[in-house]
């Protein structure tokens, strides 16, 4: 069950990877990423408490359909995706690895997949049922897709700043936090809800955003952009691979 919670983040972060066709990100970067992306289970975990006491303190049924929706929306879906763009931000935005507006994607995915991967160890290690592989699973797509959304809008972002429009940029940062969030939360409400209507909700909703993700992942991946103001980061990396290339042949 422990390697269940970590090679499938790891082989989709790999397909993913797969599908940069025009530049290749650094592995180093990615691995940065990744780390960095375990590492906000910290954070996600002790403001997840203390949206747990908040609740307890103001509500009189903690399970309650406001308190559910509450919880799920700010304390887990809002801290958890600002947790990632934080850490997006910090690690590419102003990093010449940062050149095509897919990198975007393949970075948010990079972030979510790290705290996917130990969010799953973790209950891996709490909870050793049948229903745990099913969970995991779950889990792990959601936040892939939620990451491709907020890559994707983040790659969008990098790219109106690049081309001076600084209304697309603010109106992108925001798309890139806001949405994931939205469609973070709704999951995350639908699976503690525990009733029956809710887990058919559930399962078209993520039947349908997966099948809406692929298809606009793999139209992302063709119709992948250079940033403007970034064309001399082609010509630094194609100029450093030519002289790679010439010390290979000596």
């Amino acid at each position: 069950m422990y390697a269940l919670s970590i090679l499938p983040g790891i082989l989709i972060l790999l397909v993913v990877w797969k599908f940069d066709t025009v530049e290749k990100e650094p592995p180093a970067l990615l691995a940065k990423l990744f780390l960095g992306g375990a590492l906000t289970v910290i954070t996600a975990v002790l403001l997840g408490l203390a949206g747990d006491l908040i609740t307890r303190r103001i509500a009189e049924n903690p399970r309650s359909f406001g308190c559910l929706l509450f919880d799920s929306f700010l304390f887990t879906a809002l801290v958890e995706e600002a947790g990632f763009f934080l850490i997006l931000w910090l690690l590419t935005w102003k990093n010449r690895a940062f050149n095509y507006t897919f990198d975007g994607i393949i970075y948010a995915v990079a972030v979510t997949v790290g705290f996917s991967t130990v969010e799953n160890l973790i209950f891996a290690i709490r909870t050793d049922s049948a229903g745990s592989l099913t969970r995991i699973l779950l889990s792990l797509l959601g936040h892939v897709i939620f990451g491709i959304f907020m890559g994707y809008y983040y790659g969008l972002a990098r790219n109106a700043k690049g081309a001076g429009d600084d209304r697309g940029f603010r109106r992108r940062l925001v798309q890139a936090i806001l949405l994931p969030t939205v469609l973070h939360g709704f999951y995350v409400f639908c699976l503690r809800a525990e009733r029956i209507e809710y887990t058919v909700f559930l399962a078209v909703y993520m039947i349908v955003l997966t099948a809406v993700t692929v298809w606009q992942f793999l139209r992302f991946s063709r119709e992948d952009t250079l940033i403007p103001g970034m064309e001399w980061t082609v010509s630094v990396d194609e100029s450093t691979w030519e002289e790679e290339s010439n010390e290979d042949q000596m």
